[in-house]
């Protein structure tokens, strides 16, 4: 059978280190985790309690709407009142499969076969692929410290004089740097977006994980934009597959009709869950994890410096490290797969996220208890007083 191209995406290296790590596991070894974006603390209790509560009064069993339950887009346009001091019509939120599914959702309701849409690299290799199956070109934006390893207007001139860019997708913070746009910067992408006619999509997953300065959310700025955002990252409920997006109202209709073609409805038990995720009692739950993330931040962070790592992204957000291997270590996929094979870390290159430069860079996520990071780089630092090896060039 022959495949279509768009169907031969990259991989997600991400997911394939953890197959391998997982399978090491199945063996006996004491593998830590430092590969993906997954909470270690699970759904809030209130969130479990909500979906019980719902199941018992057999509420979750059938369809929702496309948009999602009213409910749960009402505490959503709350929580940007508690956080963001808005007032947001619960009509302009659209409850997603995932923001994995926010995504496809938008790409299809902006964009046209073959337009161009540009995006930070190092960046989350999914925008890129998702783009690239749905027919349209990622334009790459090659990102460095001096700008915080975020776009700028005049990144976006640039890849306008090769072409014209119809869509930008930006993170804040960011995977896998961590790194956040300020209000400035953030004005200034925005502004330029509306001059050039170039829509904008804000992926703001990582919101509520934060080490400094208050996530600016774009919405407090304009509203013709798209805004993404999870269940997944704060919340710890990854598996739930539970987001949502906040549009213009004029792409409502447009997107409920797409949503209701692809997959329906998101998950009605995992909306009610989501709802009690949103609740004081869940709040607070989320909010405590904090504390962990701080803890881990420093262990890391403190870490890789120690250990000669080059370049590391100040991360203001999120959980990642994301840095350039230390001098005589040149090859991102072997530094990981020794790392993996030999002291059981698990931990991705940064190939995933900088197909051109990533060959020398590695993310390492902190979202796993202090004790298992702490660990973590117990073994890393291990690694790295044994030196390079040969045979770590290439294979």
């Amino acid at each position: 059978m022959k495949l279509s191209t768009r169907g031969q995406t990259a991989p997600f290296v991400a997911m394939d280190v953890l197959s391998e790590a997982t399978r090491l596991e199945a063996g006996g070894a004491p593998v830590l985790h430092m590969e993906v974006g997954e909470p270690a603390f699970g759904a809030p209790r209130a969130a479990l309690e909500a979906l019980a509560a719902a199941e018992g009064r057999g509420e979750t069993l059938g369809y929702t709407s496309g948009l999602g339950t009213a409910r749960l887009r009402e505490a959503i346009a709350a929580l940007y009142e508690r956080r963001h001091g808005l007032t947001l019509d619960p009509g302009r939120v659209v409850v997603t499969a995932g923001s994995s599914g926010a995504f496809v959702l938008a790409f299809l309701a902006l964009f046209e076969a073959g337009d161009r849409v540009a995006l930070a690299d190092p960046g989350y290799p999914a925008y890129r692929n998702t783009l690239s199956a749905l027919g349209l070109e990622a334009v790459r934006l090659e990102t460095d410290l001096a700008t915080r390893y975020q776009p700028t207007p005049m990144h976006l001139a640039a890849a306008r004089a090769a072409q014209p860019v119809q869509g930008l997708l930006v993170a804040s913070p960011a995977n896998p740097t961590g790194t956040m746009l300020d209000e400035l910067a953030l004005s200034a992408l925005i502004a330029d977006c509306a001059a050039h006619h170039t829509a904008l999509i804000v992926d703001e997953i990582y919101h509520g994980i934060t080490y400094g300065d208050h996530a600016v959310s774009a919405l407090e700025i304009a509203e013709e934009l798209i805004v993404v955002n999870s269940f997944s990252k704060y919340y710890a409920m990854t598996g739930w597959r539970i987001g949502w997006m906040v549009v213009p109202e004029g792409l409502i209709r447009p997107l409920q009709n797409l949503a209701q073609n692809l997959y329906i409805c998101a998950s009605h038990p995992a909306q009610a869950a989501a709802l009690g995720a949103l609740s004081p009692e869940g709040e607070a739950e989320a909010a405590g994890h904090m504390a962990d993330y701080r803890r881990n931040r420093e262990t890391v962070m403190t870490a890789l410096a120690s250990l000669g790592f080059r370049d590391i992204a100040p991360a203001d957000g999120a959980f990642y490290a994301y840095a350039t291997l230390p001098a005589g270590w040149e090859d991102s996929m072997a530094f990981s797969r020794r790392l993996l094979a030999e002291h059981h870390v698990a931990a991705t290159p940064g190939l995933d996220f900088d197909p051109v430069r990533g060959g020398q860079t590695m993310r390492f996520s902190y979202a796993q208890s202090p004790a298992a990071i702490e660990e973590a780089m117990d073994r890393l630092s291990r690694m790295i007083a044994a030196g390079p090896r040969a045979e770590a060039h290439g294979t």
